[in-house]
């Protein structure tokens, strides 16, 4: 009585899905990130669910790890680790602008967005990059499935071509595991 699920699968779809990825783009939006953090502007990340705690863990490790490895500090903020405003925002004025609504009070020309979405189709995330594109903010789209609406909203994307969300979230989270080791100037271990 099999499951239908195999490690050896999942791990293979996983290679498989990988190899399908540009690493241009995913060099691209490392860079952008690079770039935020040398100019010293703000790194904002949203995202929902499971691009939700993404959006958090990218935050969590870039400014941990590479404050450890360069003593200098990462200006990045996830528009999702304050319950509080999250609700507020959702029961005073609507779900859709709980990361806009953030972005209007906070956000400067110039400093970097990051939308992580496995549909790219969040209502939320997108009005939140339509605001930012709108404030004069570099915006980058971390996608999956065919893009979404965030894919051609975004001034820059990396995207993850499945329509398998796990297998999008963790190539997701894996760039943000690459974004650290490249700000912290990490090697890769082989």
């Amino acid at each position: 009585m099999g499951t239908g699920f195999s490690v050896s699968a999942y791990l293979a779809a996983h290679e498989r899905v990988a190899r399908q990825c540009d690493p241009a783009a995913f060099e691209a939006g490392i860079n952008l990130v690079r770039a935020a953090f040398e100019t010293g502007r703000q790194i904002i990340t949203c995202g929902n669910g499971g691009s939700a705690y993404a959006a958090s863990h990218y935050i969590t490790d870039w400014n941990k790890m590479v404050n450890l490895a360069t003593g200098r500090k990462v200006r990045g903020l996830s528009l999702c680790d304050n319950i509080g405003i999250v609700t507020a925002f959702a029961n005073d004025i609507a779900y859709d602008e709980v990361f806009a609504g953030q972005l209007k009070a906070i956000l400067e020309p110039g400093d970097l967005v990051i939308a992580v979405s496995g549909s790219g189709n969040s209502r939320n995330v997108v009005r939140a990059v339509e605001y930012a594109n709108g404030a004069g903010a570099v915006t980058l789209a971390i996608v999956g499935y065919d893009g979404g609406a965030l894919k051609r909203l975004a001034r820059h994307s990396v995207w993850v071509p499945s329509f398998d969300m796990q297998l999008c979230e963790d190539l997701h989270l894996m760039f943000g595991h690459m974004v650290m080791k490249a700000l912290c100037g990490s090697p890769i271990e082989e």
